[in-house]
């Protein structure tokens, strides 16, 4: 189902970028996304087999209003090879895409307490410097990391909590002893 998504979602955003739409299409595919998981008889109605393909077509005209044809154009497709339920995961991929084509990195940093806004925003500098890429950053508190910092910059983890210090001394001893 992963490829599949990824087939799907790489086509609508080819469309969205030769078009110039790459920020409209992400918008209005997260906004169906939401609608569906928001309203449970909504996906219901989309991902049951019980209805047809012709009603299932009728109820996405009255539901969408304002769309771009090629969303519309989409969202038919799905309904027309019962491909709908891949939804959530096009629009992943659709967001990964995204952020790659606008050179931007989810950065999370995680603290024991609560990070000063600055302090936040000079993380993320430096990650901007470093990565040359526009960062989204999140900033969390776990308070079992007990002090420093842990760092996810996209799919690397940098881990300079004292938890983990501690975790690494304890090995090191019971390796010795």
């Amino acid at each position: 189902m992963e490829a599949l998504a990824r087939v799907y979602a790489e086509s609508l955003f080819g469309v969205a970028k030769e078009k110039g739409e790459t920020d409209e299409v992400r918008d209005q595919i997260a906004q169906f996304a939401d609608a569906l998981e928001g309203d449970r008889e909504l996906s219901v109605f989309f991902f049951s087999p019980y209805f047809s393909t012709q009603e299932k077509l009728d109820g996405l005209h009255k539901a969408v209003e304002g769309a771009s044809p090629e969303v519309l154009n989409f969202l038919e497709l799905l309904i027309e090879k019962h491909r709908m339920p891949a939804i959530y995961r096009i629009r992943r991929n659709i967001d990964d895409l995204w952020k790659k084509e606008n050179d931007r990195i989810e950065v999370t940093v995680t603290s024991a307490v609560e990070l000063d806004p600055a302090v936040a925003e000079q993380v993320g500098a430096a990650v901007e410097k470093q990565t040359g890429k526009q960062v989204e950053l999140t900033s969390n508190v776990d308070e079992n990391i007990i002090g420093g910092l842990v760092l996810q910059v996209g799919n690397m983890v940098l881990d300079s909590s004292i938890r983990n210090n501690l975790e690494k001394l304890r090995q090191s001893v019971a390796q010795a002893g």
